[in-house]
């Protein structure tokens, strides 16, 4: 079932109604502001016959949970996102080589943003993630996202090794990234199809998705951490996929 959230932000709401404007429910316009850019993005949502409501701060305070909302938030339906056989239908009629990131239980929203930012950025074809245990898509990961949520296809899917599996059968090399491992990502060939997978923050992959990989890498580590943020991790290996596909 659909659900709705509440995002903030003059730039997560413009990037919203800029990507999918039929999504909105209703809009929240604090009542003593007063200028062009909020006139602006009035008239847009007026154009559309969306609702605009004018609030007070406390009230715009308490709609968005005290984050920062810059005078405007707006109340969204998020889509049910698709599964596992939608997932390989699309797999399949990619025409170049398949990039895909899935992300195993990682449980911080705000992880969970900063990943679908990267994975965006990097240009992958699509986002896969585990329907238990894994943070809900809600208002924390659509900002931290920066918009990135608007812009990506996203899979939700029940069983992670069922559908590593279902992948696999459609050619695409499963690469996970485990920290105790001696090969590097810098050691394989990453221009061929492939998906990503970043385990939860701390415990990293789970054992199933672990023993379902076709290889296993490591970021190499030259300081005293023993590990990145999931998010920085993430963003590292995808960047890695991208330079040895444009050389």
């Amino acid at each position: 079932m659909s659900k709705s959230i509440i995002i903030t932000s003059f730039h997560a709401v413009q990037a919203q109604l800029k990507s999918n404007p039929t999504c909105f429910i209703k809009v929240f316009i604090l009542n003593k502001r007063c200028d062009k850019r909020l006139n602006t993005l009035t008239s847009e949502f007026n154009n559309f016959g969306i609702s605009v409501q004018r609030c007070t701060k406390i009230q715009l305070d308490k709609l968005s949970n005290h984050q920062t909302h810059q005078g405007v938030a707006a109340e969204i339906l998020l889509p049910t996102l698709p599964d596992q056989g939608e997932l390989i239908s699309y797999v399949s009629k990619l025409d170049n080589a398949g990039f895909i990131l899935i992300l195993d239980s990682i449980q911080d929203p705000r992880n969970l943003g900063a990943c679908l930012r990267s994975a965006n950025a990097a240009g992958v074809h699509c986002v896969v993630i585990n329907k238990n245990g894994s943070a809900p898509i809600n208002s924390l990961v659509h900002k931290t996202s920066a918009g990135a949520l608007n812009q990506l296809k996203i899979f939700q899917v029940t069983n992670l090794s069922r559908t590593i599996k279902a992948l696999q059968q459609k050619n695409i090399w499963v690469i996970g990234l485990d920290g105790s491992v001696n090969i590097s990502i810098y050691q394989i060939d990453l221009t061929i199809p492939n998906a990503i997978i970043m385990g939860a923050e701390g415990s990293g992959l789970r054992r199933l998705t672990k023993q379902s990989c076709d290889q296993l890498a490591k970021i190499p580590m030259q300081g005293k951490v023993e590990s990145l943020n999931v998010s920085v991790a993430t963003g590292v290996t995808l960047f890695e996929v991208n330079r040895q596909r444009l050389l």
